[in-house]
């Protein structure tokens, strides 16, 4: 199944690549010629940076190798993405614009052949022999032009939604704001505020400098508590920890707590947790700590059962005193359904990037039970961070990147 699967998806690749170069080289030349033949480098040259950058992320090859693939080749696939979905848009706009060029074209040669009014009593004039011109060269075919113009607006849509992305990215999250009402919360913790921040994502393209972004936008919010809910990192200890070293600013009056997300355990989870302790977060793996006002628990993620370190609901919360409220720090939504279970009274994760590329929120969104905001099960409530970087591609389209300050209500107060 998993080779049928990998063909398909191959097949479908060349066709979707294919139909690119048809739409914005070779339809938009008379012949063949280098322009076609420098489409077809360029489509696969950027494949091939595309595939590299991921190849060598997760084969730890020297980082300096990571970072040179890194940037074309995750751009690359940003790119190919919109390029593909404004060709394909641009076959409706086709008819269209051919329709008018055939008005126009139509309209031209009814006024070429309409007489000129005669002058009532005067001699037929001899028609003026106007001088030869020169030949000129050969215009496009109207075919030619449409496709260049339907192509030269592809390629604009495109390189601008993918520059405008990136640029939201690399300039950082914004904060949001949710107020969360729990039941079993105290009057005196009403107001409490916790810092959610998920899928920072520090690369070879997001370093040190974003690090240090997050780290500034999360302390200007000045919380009570900050929670890492996962993937933090993309790469090795050995290769990312300069990049990780402004975490160890982050300040809150009870302290950072983290909890694994699945990449981490492409990168060397337990090494990842030895670090974020050194840096001043606490890792909650399979665990609870009792906070004056409630409980704050984290559980591993789900890629961990392959090594042994899944989540382990009843060990983080079988023994704990159910009259006391629950804060639950776990990577996936898919989790809430345990949460549940064990009487949680609110769920954060992140995981889902909000779906990070329209329309790749249409994907996250089937995957998983919420895509991103605050949502009810049962009596527990989930809040989904966007998070506050980008895996891949560092770029968002359609789902702006965030930290959220997420502030506890006492239905008491």
């Amino acid at each position: 199944m998993v080779i049928v699967f990998a063909l398909l998806a191959l097949g479908v690749m060349v066709v979707a690549n294919w139909y690119l170069w048809r739409r914005l080289f070779r339809d938009t030349t008379a012949g063949p010629g280098w322009v076609r033949r420098a489409g077809a480098a360029l489509i696969a040259g950027g494949w091939a940076l595309c595939f590299g950058a991921l190849v060598a992320e997760r084969t730890e090859a020297p980082f300096w190798l990571q970072r040179t693939l890194a940037w074309p080749g995750f751009l690359w696939m940003a790119l190919a993405v919109y390029l593909l979905l404004a060709v394909a848009v641009g076959e409706a706009v086709r008819p269209l614009l051919r329709r008018v060029l055939e008005r126009r074209t139509a309209d031209d040669r009814v006024r070429r052949t309409e007489p000129e009014p005669a002058t009532v009593g005067a001699p037929p004039r001899e028609p003026e022999r106007a001088p030869e011109p020169e030949p000129a060269p050969p215009a496009p075919s109207r075919r030619v032009f449409v496709s260049r113009v339907v192509a030269g607006a592809a390629a604009a849509a495109a390189v601008g939604t993918v520059g405008y992305g990136t640029y939201g990215v690399l300039r950082g999250p914004g904060v949001k704001r949710v107020t969360v009402p729990l039941t079993r919360l105290p009057r005196a913790a009403h107001g409490f505020r916790i810092a959610v921040v998920s899928d920072i994502h520090l690369s070879p393209v997001l370093g040190r400098g974003f690090a240090q972004k997050v780290v500034d936008t999360i302390n200007s919010t000045q919380p009570d508590l900050i929670a890492v809910v996962g993937d933090l990192v993309d790469g090795s200890v050995a290769n990312l920890g300069p990049a990780a070293a402004p975490l160890a600013g982050l300040q809150a009056r009870h302290g950072a707590y983290f909890v694994t997300g699945n990449h981490e355990y492409f990168s060397g989870a337990g090494q990842w947790i030895e670090e974020v302790r050194r840096l001043g977060m606490r890792p909650l793996e399979n665990a609870r700590t009792e906070l004056p006002y409630f409980d704050l628990a984290g559980v591993n993620d789900i890629a961990g059962e392959s090594e042994g370190q899944g989540p382990d609901f009843a060990r983080a919360l079988g023994d704990r005193d159910r009259t006391r409220a629950c804060v639950l720090l776990a990577h996936q939504p898919v989790q809430i359904h345990e949460a549940v279970e064990h009487g949680v009274d609110l769920q954060l994760s992140g995981h889902t990037h909000g779906g990070q590329l329209f329309p790749g929120n249409l994907i996250a969104g089937a995957a998983n039970p919420t895509l991103a905001g605050l949502d009810r099960y049962g009596d527990t409530q989930l809040y989904v961070s966007r998070g506050a970087g980008a895996w891949g591609p560092p770029t968002r389209v359609g789902a702006p990147s965030d930290i959220t300050v997420v502030e506890l209500a006492s239905k008491q107060a």
